[in-house]
């Protein structure tokens, strides 16, 4: 009998691929402000931050935060209404294993009700869907998590959190969760098991198939 009784997922980059998405909608939109940038670099900056971490580096590079972020959603949203892609092997997972499951992203509300609420994924989560408007605190504050293991009636050491980003980690960490590190198939970033690791990840997983078989091990309940 596993002590764990519910799973805490991020969206992007967890639930559905839509990281090299956001990250190029960003980057076009800095790039068309008269700041170029790649996909690659606004990755690297802005993948997982909070919004307004985002808005102080762009006031800090002399940009106008509002502008860019209103730019970027307009690219990104038009992205959505082409697709909306899905971690590979995410569905497997949300099927197989039968505990309470919810959603915490750093993302504004606006953004999740564009993306993963439009999926088939949505059902899986009810109206556990947490955004950062939902909270004082975004990740790395741990207050996404408590407030999620409150709403599903659990104490933070029987939920499993897993994150793409160090914000996630050290959020799940500091609430008392079991921190699991993602690394996603098409998350090309350096040295990630490692940053995860050294953000306090207690696992660090390489693909939904690898967290499925962590899960496992941990003997969480099948669904019947």
């Amino acid at each position: 009998m596993s002590n764990f009784r519910a799973i805490l997922f991020d969206c992007d980059g967890v639930l559905i691929d839509s990281e090299p998405l956001a990250c190029g909608a960003l980057a076009a939109a800095i790039t068309a402000a008269g700041c170029p940038m790649t996909q690659a670099r606004a990755t690297a900056i802005f993948s997982g931050s909070a919004a307004a971490d985002s808005r102080d580096w762009l006031t800090k590079a002399g940009l106008d935060p509002e502008r860019i972020f209103a730019e970027g959603d307009r690219i990104l949203f038009e992205m959505f209404e082409r697709e909306i892609p899905l971690i590979e092997g995410i569905e497997v997972v949300l099927r197989d294993f039968d505990v309470p499951m919810a959603v915490c992203s750093n993302s504004l509300r606006r953004r999740l009700e564009l993306s993963i609420m439009r999926t088939a994924l949505a059902a899986c989560f009810g109206r556990h869907i947490w955004s950062a408007d939902d909270v004082e605190r975004p990740k790395p504050a741990p207050d996404m998590a408590l407030h999620a293991c409150r709403e599903l009636g659990i104490s933070p050491d029987q939920a499993i959190f897993i994150d793409d980003n160090t914000h996630g980690i050290r959020c799940a960490c500091e609430a008392g969760c079991l921190a699991v590190g993602f690394v996603g198939p098409s998350d090309h970033r350096p040295n990630r098991e490692y940053i995860l690791r050294a953000a306090g990840a207690d696992h660090v997983v390489h693909g939904m198939a690898e967290f499925h078989a962590l899960l496992t091990r941990l003997s969480l309940p099948f669904a019947a």
